[in-house]
């Protein structure tokens, strides 16, 4: 954490002890032999390994779940959900544990074992017939209104979530340091070169990104096809050691920045410190507040954001007033500096844009749930040949949209909007959020009308034809371009407003939306099984939209179409927040 932005005249010197980089014996770094990019290149490493690792098991889990666990289709669902849910949010016991206590170093290494153990058991118990309850094929069985199979006993499935939830707290605690850790290679402040490479760093690691994704989810989740989910789970193992590999390899030559303490800390100050002086008289402006606390406007210029004030949550600037009962030196529980008073607002300013991305997740859900259930239900052969497209590799559509498109709106659009809007970036970050949660609509529009037209196809001429699996191509390019925006313009936004000692927390975040994306699916799921159940309308007569195990007797249709509007509506309501926020904020 920015110290200077916490302390006033003591800053400089805690800055730059702050600053201090060490090697892993604890010695100070040598310039010449520690950080730069050959030492950023093991990181990517593990960032490439760990992501082929994690997206070749969540994007093809439902298949598991479903056809070997035979958990039924809506609970799988949401057991795939939860999963990748609890996996982002554990992204915050992750940053906590490297900043205050481990170092983001040792919040990997350690946590890197924990995730490979999880791959490891999740193998086992995939090759084992005695860890899995017996063989049967769950869409016949609902096809043909046989008795259900065999679910998996409790045993077996504690096995199986335990396994399941090693791999997520390992993944979890692993991704806001993956990013810090490489960034951390690199000297900030040091301009020239030292900024360029930084940000050659960040373009590397968004290739890795794609790249991990796109061998996962077209190589990886071939072999689960083709082999078996053992196999599969193997592969997964072994490329999470190799990552594991390219870190410890890297150990030599690593700037290690130590634990600088939690966020956590400076936020409870201003809150404890606001509320026992709730009764003095809150300053006017932003001058008055410097005046009473006695600092200056250096000491409020915590960022190159150049966030003066943010005209609301007006109580909290009492954190920063003097006592007027003449009682001396106040504790730091009492009395905070205007720059701390001004992180915790810009937090809370910034949880309703967070919020409004939930619903942006909650289709991405859908895609690695209901849409590969929905290919597996298609013609999956590519033209005439014998081979078969597994439907999981879809979902590698949004990542080759994304390695195309991204050069051409760096070359080409941001030049364009740049001359029309003078913005340095061509549009906002907020403006690009807003684009994307627009044309994530129609990626649900799209899913919605090809599913009824799936159904079509399937009870014409006594349910032989099945449409081809490229129908449901469009849902996932929509949603390539639109996470082009979203997502990358949320974080984005986050580094650009966040404040001193707030960068790795309000990343975090960015991984929270998407938990919170996965958690709102489920109970979506849920919710709308139990409302639908008593419908007279149900096509099945005997469940929810999203009751039965086949969906030719499911509405996933309807669910779409659903999805689509809250869509919409999620894109009027944040609107109406990034207005609100952009007249909450006063910049210079």
């Amino acid at each position: 954490m920015d110290v200077e932005s916490r302390q006033g005249s003591k800053g400089d010197a805690m800055a730059a002890a702050a600053a201090v980089s060490v090697d892993w014996r604890g010695r100070p770094c040598d310039p010449l032999k520690h950080g730069g990019m050959k030492a950023a290149v093991f990181v990517l490493g593990i960032q490439a390994f760990e992501m082929m690792a994690i997206a070749a098991v969540g994007n093809n889990l439902i298949t598991y779940v479903f056809g070997e666990m035979h958990f039924p289709l809506s609970e799988a669902a949401n057991i795939v959900t939860n999963f990748i849910g609890t996996v982002f949010l554990l992204s915050l016991l992750g940053g906590f544990l490297s900043d205050s206590y481990l170092g983001s170093f040792w919040t990997m290494f350690i946590f890197g074992f924990v995730e490979l153990s999880g791959f490891i058991l999740l193998a086992v118990q995939a090759h084992l017939p005695q860890l899995r309850p017996p063989p049967c094929d769950m869409m016949a069985a609902a096809a043909a209104g046989q008795k259900a199979c065999e679910q998996v006993s409790s045993l077996k499935a504690g096995i199986f979530f335990a396994a399941l939830y090693l791999v997520a707290l390992g993944s979890g605690c692993l991704k806001p340091n993956i990013i810090a850790h490489g960034a951390d290679q690199f000297r900030r402040g040091g301009g020239g070169g030292d900024a360029r490479h930084l940000s050659s760093y960040f373009n590397a690691a968004y290739f890795s990104f794609c790249v991990g994704e796109l061998v996962a989810l077209t190589v990886l989740v071939w072999v689960q096809t083709r082999s078996g989910m053992d196999v599969g789970f193997g592969v997964s193992a072994a490329a999470m050691g190799i990552g594991m590999l390219s870190l410890v390899a890297g150990v030599a030559i690593y700037r290690n920045k130590p634990p600088q303490g939690s966020i956590f800390t400076p936020i409870a100050k201003v809150f404890v410190a606001a509320v026992s002086k709730r009764k003095q008289v809150c300053p006017s402006t932003t001058a008055s507040v410097q005046a009473i606390a006695g600092v200056t406007v250096h000491e409020m210029s915590v960022n190159t954001t150049d966030i003066c004030h943010i005209n609301k949550f007006r109580l909290l600037d009492k954190a920063c007033v003097k006592a007027t009962d003449g009682s001396g030196k106040e504790s730091p529980w009492r009395l905070c500096t205007p720059a701390e008073v001004e992180q915790v607002k810009l937090l809370l300013c910034v949880v309703p844009i967070f919020a409004c991305t939930i619903v942006f997740n909650t289709i991405l859900a859908q895609l690695q749930t209901f849409s590969v259930q929905q290919g597996s239900a298609m013609d999956t052969r590519l033209a005439a040949s014998g081979f078969h497209v597994p439907p999981a590799s879809l979902q590698a559509i949004p990542y080759v949209m994304l390695v195309a498109l991204v050069p051409a709106y760096e070359a080409a659009f941001v030049p364009a909007m740049r001359r029309l809007t003078g913005v340095a970036t061509g549009i906002t970050p907020l403006q690009r959020i807003g684009v994307g949660l627009f044309a994530v609509t129609f990626s649900m529009v799209a899913a919605a009308l090809v599913e009824a037209r799936r159904r079509h196809a399937a009870a014409a001429d006594g349910g032989g034809r099945l449409l081809s699996i490229f129908w449901i191509a469009p849902q996932f390019l929509v949603f390539g371009l639109s996470e082009m925006f979203t997502a990358v313009g949320l974080i984005e936004f986050f580094y650009k407003q966040s404040l001193a000692g707030m960068q790795a927390f309000l990343t975090s975040m960015t991984y929270c939306s998407y938990s919170f994306g996965f958690y709102f699916s489920s109970v979506l799921v849920s919710l709308v099984n139990r409302i639908t159940s008593s419908s007279t309308s149900t096509a099945a007569g005997n469940g929810g939209w999203l009751a039965n195990n086949d969906l030719n007797k499911d509405r996933l249709d309807l669910f779409y179409w659903l999805l689509a509007a809250l869509s919409i509506l999620n894109f009027f309501n944040y609107l109406f927040w990034a207005r609100w926020y952009s007249k909450s904020v006063e910049t210079v």
